[in-house]
């Protein structure tokens, strides 16, 4: 997907500041990760840098910290960055690691938590020119740092508050960092781009029994759901090959427990996995066949059993509209070709109010040396890993989009 983008037009000297502000962000934040809604440093330290700026500060969610700016335009648009961290403990041995045992950001939000408050700032200071600082930005801004990305959708607690309708919000946008990009580039597309996710959980039910007693007894009549749950994986991987061919699709199990002991037939069993797909009406003919292939396959045991599908995040479809003003500010901006079968809360968002979102390479550059790029290289290991780590200067291009993004009319 292209070459590595330099950064900013600005001269130098604006471009080490922001550089400064953004790294000093990141990696205090990076030093303090919390998980889920339980973010009290964060929040503080969040609200801490927000509080001395020109701005209305809300939570209207357990969790969230919302900053309004108000330029007197009749609507507003957008800006998210997620807080929560990830059960992880953190093996980078850098000089600001984690100090939660534990606790690790290693999925980037640090570094989009970096980029909102940077934004931030330099929005205070356009509108600290006074009317023509309002007519420079157009538009209020409001920026969303919400709880719960990685585990219970803390998105949609934002758009139940009712946040969005209070300030007039009708636009969001929003980052992932991304090691598979090059670094500096910026990647998106139209329509779906990250996939809906459904955790899945299969139950079931036969009879243990001494394996002694099962010679010569047909698979049919074992009872065996050990068995039945072997069939039944094996038997969705075939109905995924045959669905994929139609668009991406995917299920595959992570989690098998079955048994109690090596020389007796076991009596239960558990698989658990998940579910990825782009269309409802594609999740609608993944569900009704795993359920057919469990039906059969414990048929073919003598077993029971049955499935439970979480509701899951909606796919991240970038609203084409959007997308197309999105593309006249941001020229450079590089086309996902294939959507990737990956969830994001921000979906939610997105049925909420027409959004787009945005990924932001942080891996190798064409040519990159051994070293990469800046202090810390381009990405070492992969998002949710315990030795993530990339060069900081790219945020700057991000925050770059951002300016570029709320100056849309």
């Amino acid at each position: 997907m292209g070459h590595r983008v330099e950064g900013t037009q600005l001269d130098g000297g604006r471009r080490d500041d922001r550089l400064g502000r953004l790294r000093r962000f990141r990696r205090d934040l990076h030093r303090i990760p919390e998980l889920d809604v339980d973010l009290f440093s964060t929040m503080a330290y969040v609200e801490g840098v927000l509080s001395g700026l020109s701005c209305e500060l809300s939570r209207p969610a357990p969790g969230c910290v919302c900053a309004f700016f108000d330029c007197g335009s009749p609507a507003a648009t957008a800006v998210r960055a997620d807080m929560d961290a990830l059960p992880i403990t953190e093996a980078t041995g850098s000089a600001f690691s984690s100090r939660h045992a534990g606790r690790m950001h290693a999925c980037g939000h640090d570094a989009h938590m970096a980029m909102a408050l940077a934004a931030a700032v330099e929005v205070d200071e356009v509108l600290s020119a006074g009317a023509a600082g309002r007519a420079k930005l157009g538009r209020s801004v409001l920026f969303v740092f919400q709880p719960a990305e990685e585990t219970t959708g803390g998105a949609a607690t934002v758009c139940a508050s009712g946040v969005f309708e209070r300030y007039r919000v009708d636009r969001i946008f929003g980052f992932h960092v991304w090691p598979d990009l090059p670094w500096g580039a910026v990647a998106s597309c139209a329509g779906p781009l990250l996939a809906r996710s459904s955790e899945t959980h299969v139950h079931i039910e036969g009879v243990s029994t001494h394996i002694a007693k099962t010679y010569g007894v047909a698979a049919s009549e074992s009872r065996d759901a050990m068995l039945a749950a072997a069939r039944f994986v094996a038997g969705v991987r075939e109905l995924m090959d045959r669905l994929g061919a139609e668009e991406p699709c995917l299920a595959r199990f992570g989690f098998l427990e079955a048994g109690t002991v090596c020389n007796a037939v076991a009596g239960s069993a558990h698989v658990a996995g998940s579910v990825r797909v782009f269309t409802d009406a594609m999740f609608d003919r993944a569900r009704t066949g795993i359920r057919a292939v469990l039906d059969e396959a414990c048929s073919s045991c003598g077993c029971t059993g049955s499935v439970e599908f979480a509701d899951g995040y909606p796919p991240v479809d970038n609203d084409p509209e959007l997308f197309a003003l999105v593309r006249r500010a941001l020229p450079e901006l590089e086309r996902v070709r294939e959507p990737l079968l990956i969830a994001e809360d921000f979906s939610f968002y997105q049925r909420h109010l027409p959004g787009v979102f945005f990924l932001l390479g942080i891996g190798p550059s064409e040519g990159a040396t051994a070293g990469g790029y800046g202090e810390l290289g381009c990405a070492r290991a992969p998002l949710h890993g315990d030795a993530l780590m990339f060069d900081e200067s790219v945020l700057v291009r991000g925050v770059d989009v951002y300016r570029r993004l709320l100056a849309l009319p």
